[in-house]
């Protein structure tokens, strides 16, 4: 019976993937991802977000403006980089590995598919080891973050970047090391497996472990109607660019 619901779920999966395309149809929005257009974007989350997945590669609102970050503000793809991306998002990482080859170093403490599993918190490499490290909506699941963030400075090359972006839903970083169990996290910090919610002094954190940073806002790289195509508009963050 196990065996028979878990093929039902792998057609059902795969006649979703066939007939999405055709359901959303389009040239309205484009993904910069796969670089393939649609109506719209799929609604997504537990509260879902009208115009949040794409239909094709599945990347949603952050994943589309750290693309299109990296291809026109960065130097990810002039050279010899290396590089270590932390929990990587699907919809990236197959596009890194094809782009970076081997100089592409993934890492994950729970993910066996990762290539390397890595306590953030305690990075088993020595000092610049990396030229750019990419690491989106991990820390909010780290309970000595500031720890990381040191981490993360320490491994980092005297001319590196990294990209260590969070979710901000307040003006101050709310935290509370005393509530552990799941459900009361869910209820404390908006999901269970959530150990705080980053404000806007999240940049302070970051700076007090050695960090310059840049804070980059979609309306810093694309033009309103270029953000509307992409989805763009609305969910999206900032990106938290850091060197030394």
């Amino acid at each position: 019976m196990r065996a028979v619901k878990k093929k039902l779920k792998l057609i059902i999966k795969s006649l979703r993937t066939f007939i999405a395309p055709i359901q959303y149809y389009g040239r309205k929005r484009f993904c910069p991802l796969c670089c393939k257009t649609s109506s719209r974007f799929r609604s997504f989350g537990v509260v879902p977000r009208e115009e949040a997945q794409c239909v094709h590669c599945g990347a949603l609102e952050r994943h589309r403006f750290l693309w299109e970050f990296l291809n026109r503000r960065t130097n990810l793809f002039d050279g010899e980089m290396k590089v270590l991306h932390v929990a990587p998002e699907s919809c990236l990482e197959v596009r890194l590995i094809k782009r970076l080859g081997c100089n592409y170093l993934t890492a994950d403490l729970f993910n066996p598919s990762a290539m390397v599993k890595m306590d953030v918190c305690n990075i088993p490499y020595p000092e610049c080891s990396f030229d750019v490290i990419i690491c989106s909506h991990v820390l909010e699941h780290v309970l000595d973050d500031r720890k990381a963030m040191r981490e993360f400075y320490r491994v980092l090359n005297v001319n590196g970047w990294a990209i260590l972006n969070v979710p901000i839903d307040r003006e101050k970083t709310y935290e509370d090391s005393s509530i552990i169990l799941p459900n009361e996290r869910l209820k404390a910090f908006g999901q269970k497996d959530h150990v705080r919610c980053y404000g806007q002094d999240y940049v302070y954190r970051l700076r007090d472990s050695g960090f310059n940073v840049d804070i980059v806002k979609v309306n810093n790289l694309v033009d309103g109607n270029e953000a509307v195509k992409m989805g763009l508009t609305r969910a999206v963050g900032e990106i938290y660019y850091c060197t030394k």
